[in-house]
């Protein structure tokens, strides 16, 4: 075998998992605000250099995947070897906007609701609501910058103010939460003058963190139990032999009885047959400003970090970060390829200008992109695909993972440790199916589609642009 390559290889700004065989082998870090700022990464163990032999592999050290093997090791007493193809929670983990909502995947409890029926909707939100509880308890652990300011929802529109007032509605009567909506007036005067705004619902349930510094907590948290994280070396090759998973290094092959996929956005299509064309890789690009002045802050009346996204299908996403700096980000950009074009720069810095004017033309000291994994049924995937092949995965949070992905790893590691039987929670839609392929209109799926998804998708981003701002 080759030896790994270099650990410091460039970010490649175009890498595309729908076009790359794998994430690369020891490239740096996407340059993000987060890796900035996130301090000296936790040690790891190194590219692996030599076979193995172990009981459980996970691949992938993002939240998912380090939470996976705090919670084995804490709970189940197994001490899994994780596989990373580059640094340390390189993919979703460093590049994401760090909102910690209760919430995973694309779907309101609404439309949960109107696809599973409001019993399995009402046990779905005691699962995400108990995955939320569990991750705010974690951000008071570990030293992530947290900030637990509930979540701001804005309608962009006055049109958009009845379905934020229904949903405000639904999550009081029938969930029992104490969402409420909100006028301008109380939105400027106690949280920032956001001049877009008709108003806004707001939800108790939010915690803004660095999502970096969050998971290298994790890390941190399960290399003391023993857990072995090997950077530099992603899985370029996967067969199963006895019933045993050879996975190959580029310097060494892991012989895993069990394997735990957590790859995200960055899950490549040639990493495993169970996983091609079942998930949607989509860009979310994002910018991190200077530090604003105090005249600055006067002038936009930033009076909290509770994070805000809006009412656009392709949503923008932003709050005030520690030090003072605009956190905003956004869909944009549809191909690796295309990412570096200046208009979806310029998209974020517009909306800048649009909701705060006073920061028109400010300097934007960070900008970059990352791959969100998207389910063509806009619902996670916490699952065994196929009970006969010991394989799980936990992918498919659509953006919504900041939270619930460490109950994901939580809930991963119980199927791992064979202790999932019997639970009826593990019934529920997002623990007992596996992700499905493209679909047309949610009538027809079938992987045949997969082929023209970006056609679709770039039809469908003009579209969204059209509805939300016409």
């Amino acid at each position: 075998m080759q030896p790994p390559q270099d650990p410091f290889r460039p970010y490649d700004p175009q890498y595309d998992p729908l076009l790359a065989p794998d994430p690369g082998a020891g490239r740096a870090y996407a340059p993000t605000w987060w890796v900035a700022s996130a301090g000296t990464p936790p040690e790891d163990d190194g590219p692996l250099v030599t076979d193995i032999d172990v009981d459980v592999a996970i691949i992938g050290s993002g939240a998912t995947g380090m939470a996976t093997a705090l919670y084995l090791a804490q709970e189940h007493g197994i001490q899994a070897t994780v596989l990373e193809a580059n640094q340390a929670a390189w993919g979703c983990s460093s590049r994401s906007g760090g909102q910690g909502q209760n919430a995973s995947g694309r779907l309101k409890r609404s439309q949960w609701i109107e696809r599973w029926g409001l019993d399995t909707a009402k046990k779905l939100d005691a699962e995400i609501r108990g995955g939320f509880e569990n991750f705010r308890h974690l951000t008071t652990q570990i030293d992530c910058d947290a900030f637990d300011g509930g979540h701001l929802y804005l309608a962009h529109r006055p049109e958009k103010l009845a379905g934020l007032e229904a949903e405000a509605r639904l999550m009081r009567e029938t969930f029992g939460y104490a969402t409420r909506m909100m006028g301008t007036e109380e939105l400027r005067r106690d949280y920032c003058d956001e001049r877009e705004a008709k108003g806004a619902m707001f939800e108790a349930e939010g915690v803004g963190i660095h999502p970096l510094k969050f998971t290298f907590g994790l890390m941190r948290r399960a290399r003391a139990l023993g857990v072995t994280v090997h950077t530099s070396s992603p899985v370029q090759g996967w067969h199963t032999i006895d019933g045993v998973h050879h996975l190959r290094t580029p310097a060494g092959t892991v012989r895993a009885r069990r394997v735990a996929v957590c790859t995200g956005g960055y899950t490549g299509q040639a990493l495993s047959p169970m996983l091609k064309n079942r998930i949607m890789p989509i860009l979310s690009n994002s910018v991190v400003t200077r530090p604003l002045s105090d005249a600055e802050l006067a002038a936009t009346n930033f009076r909290s970090h509770t994070f805000l996204t809006d009412t656009r299908t392709l949503r923008f996403y932003y709050r005030l970060l520690k030090g003072n700096r605009l956190q905003i980000g956004s869909r944009s950009a549809v191909s690796g390829a295309d990412a570096e074009d200046p208009v979806h720069l310029k998209l974020l810095t517009d909306a800048i200008a649009r909701k705060f004017p006073p920061l028109t033309d400010i300097r934007i000291d960070y900008s970059w992109w990352g791959w969100v994994d998207m389910s063509h049924d806009m619902m996670p995937r916490i699952t065994q695909p196929d009970a006969g092949k010991k394989i799980w995965y936990a992918v498919g949070y659509g953006g919504n993972g900041v939270s619930f992905s460490t109950w994901a790893g939580k809930r991963l590691a119980e199927r791992l440790a064979g202790k999932d039987a019997g639970k009826e929670v593990f019934e529920l839609p997002i623990y007992r199916s596996p992700l499905p392929f493209p679909n047309v209109m949610g009538l027809v799926e079938s992987r045949a589609f997969a082929p023209f998804r970006r056609i679709g998708q770039r039809a469908l981003y003009k579209w969204y642009w059209l509805r939300d701002e016409k």
